[in-house]
C-alpha cells in the first residue's frame, strides 16, 4: 500500500510539474516573441500615448493589438496582471517531487560510490548546495558585472563558465542520471530566482514609483532585461536535463558531464535563432552548429564506438573479455572465490541468482535500499521475475539503467546470463 500511495504522489507531483511548466515557459516563450516581433507604431495617437512598438495578430477566429509603452503608460490601470506564479508554481513543484524522488532515497539516486563515495545525508546536502550556491554565485556575478555598460559578453562568458564548472562538478560528484538533473535544476532554480528576487521586485518598484507620481528609474527594467535573457536561454538545457533520466546512453556516458554540455550548447544555439527569427533574421550557423553537436554526440555513444577494440597499452591489467556471453562466468561468484565459474546458460537458475544478488535490495517486499519496492516492481519470487521480464530485459540489459548507479556491482557477464535467457523465451523451469 505504501508503495502504491508513492506512486499516486509521483504522478501526480510529476504531472503537475509538466503544467506548470508548460505555463511557465510558454508564457516566458510568447513574451521574447512580441519584445521581437512588435513594430514602430503609425497611428499619431499612439506615439503620443507613449506606445514604442505594437502587433497585429489573429488568433482563434479574433484579432489582438499589443502594445509595448517605451517605458509605461503615463496613467496606470487600476489592475495589472502579472507573471511570476508560472514561475513559482513550476520551482515549487519540481523541488517537491526532485525530493520525493532523490532526496529521500539519497543513497539510491544520489549516490554512486563509483563516482565518489560519499553518504546517502551528505550526497542530500550536497545536492541542496548545488542549487543554492549555483544561484549566489550566477548572482553575484550579474549583479557585480552586469550593471556596467557594455558588459553582457563577459557577463556572457562568466556564465557560461559557471555552467561548465558546475556540470563537470555534478557529474564527479553523483550517479550519473542524479547529475543531469541537479544540473538542470540549478538553472532552473536561477531561473525561477530570477524572477522571485530581481524581475518582479524591480516591476514593483516601478509601479509603485508611478502611482507616487515619480519617473521609474529605467535601471529596474534593464536588469529585469538581462535577466530575462538568460533565462530564455536556460529553457531548452533545462528541458533536456529534466527529460534525460529516460534516456540512460546520455548520463551513462564515460564522459558524460560533456555530452550534457553539448546537448545543453545546441539547445541554446537552437533558442539563439529563433530569437533571431523573430527579428526577421535567419542565421543558419545557429541550428547547422546545433545539429553539428548532436550528431557527434549521437556518434560518440552509438553501440558501435562503444564496442570500438580499445589498445591493450590503456587496458594492460584488465582481463579479457570474453568473445561469446556463453562463456561468461557465473552469476554472483564471491569476490575471492578461486574455484572456476560454471559457463552462462541462460538458464533460469543463474538468473534468479544474479536477481537475488544484484535487485532484491530494491525490489522486495521489504527492500533494503529504498523504503518501498522500486516502481512497485518485486522480483523475490520466481512468478514475480517471469510477470516483469519485459522489464528485466529491457532496463538491465538493453538500456542499462538498473541497478541505479550499479549500486550492487552487476557484471556485464550477469548481464549478459539475463539477456540470453529472455532471449531463449523467459522460462522459469
Amino acid at each position: 500500500m505504501e508503495a502504491y500511495i508513492f506512486d499516486w504522489l509521483n504522478l501526480l507531483l510529476r504531472w503537475l510539474h509538466v503544467i506548470t511548466a508548460i505555463a511557465w515557459i510558454g508564457s516566458s516563450f510568447y513574451f521574447v516573441w512580441l519584445d521581437n516581433s512588435l513594430v514602430q507604431p503609425t497611428d499619431p495617437e499612439l506615439k503620443e500615448k507613449g506606445v514604442g512598438g505594437e502587433l497585429w495578430a489573429v488568433h482563434g477566429g479574433g484579432f489582438y493589438n499589443p502594445q509595448k509603452y517605451l517605458l509605461a503608460p503615463r496613467q496606470l490601470p487600476e489592475h495589472l496582471h502579472w507573471f511570476y506564479w508560472e514561475s513559482y508554481s513550476t520551482w515549487l513543484s519540481g523541488f517537491a517531487l526532485f525530493s520525493l524522488l532523490y532526496l529521500f532515497n539519497a543513497n539510491v539516486f544520489l549516490v554512486d560510490r563509483n563516482v565518489f563515495d560519499m553518504s546517502a545525508s551528505m550526497a542530500g546536502g550536497t545536492a541542496i548546495a548545488f542549487l543554492v550556491f549555483n544561484w549566489l554565485i550566477y548572482d553575484a556575478i550579474c549583479s557585480n558585472i552586469g550593471d556596467r555598460p557594455n558588459a553582457d559578453r563577459l557577463v556572457n562568458l562568466l556564465v557560461g563558465l559557471q555552467v561548465v564548472v558546475s556540470v563537470w562538478a555534478a557529474c564527479h560528484l553523483f550517479s550519473g542520471r542524479a547529475a543531469f538533473l541537479i544540473s538542470g535544476a540549478s538553472l532552473a532554480t536561477i531561473m525561477s530566482a530570477n524572477v522571485l528576487v530581481w524581475i518582479i521586485p524591480g516591476q514593483r518598484k516601478m509601479v509603485a514609483s508611478m502611482r507616487a507620481g515619480q519617473a521609474p528609474d529605467p535601471i529596474h527594467g534593464k536588469r529585469g532585461k538581462q535577466r530575462s535573457v538568460h533565462n530564455t536561454y536556460f529553457t531548452l538545457p533545462v528541458l533536456f536535463a529534466m527529460l534525460s533520466n529516460h534516456y540512460s546512453m546520455t548520463y551513462s556516458a564515460p564522459h558524460n558531464w560533456l555530452v550534457l554540455l553539448m546537448i545543453m550548447a545546441a539547445g541554446a544555439l537552437i533558442r539563439q535563432f529563433f530569437v533571431l527569427r523573430h527579428k526577421g533574421v535567419y542565421n543558419w550557423w545557429y541550428p547547422g552548429v546545433a545539429v553539428a553537436l548532436l550528431l557527434a554526440v549521437a556518434i560518440g555513444l552509438s553501440p558501435m564506438m562503444r564496442d570500438k577494440p580499445v589498445p591493450a597499452a590503456v587496458h594492460h591489467q584488465e582481463q579479457a573479455k570474453p568473445a561469446d556471453a556463453a562463456a561468461a562466468p557465473a552469476a554472483v561468484a564471491s569476490a575471492g572465490d578461486d574455484a572456476k565459474a560454471p559457463a552462462a546458460t541462460g538458464g533460469f537458475a543463474q538468473v534468479q541468482q544474479v536477481i537475488e544478488a544484484r535487485c532484491i535490495q530494491c525490489h522486495a517486499a521489504k527492500p533494503t535500499l529504498m523504503p518501498v519496492p522500486g516502481k512497485g516492481v518485486l522480483l523475490d519470487s520466481k512468478e514475480h521475475i517471469a510477470q516483469h521480464a519485459q522489464q528485466i530485459y529491457q532496463q538491465a540489459v538493453l538500456q542499462k539503467t538498473m541497478p541505479l548507479g550499479n549500486m550492487t556491482n552487476i557484471t556485464d557477464d550477469e548481464r549478459a546470463i539475463i539477456g540470453k535467457w529472455f532471449e531463449a523465451g523467459a522460462a522459469t523451469n
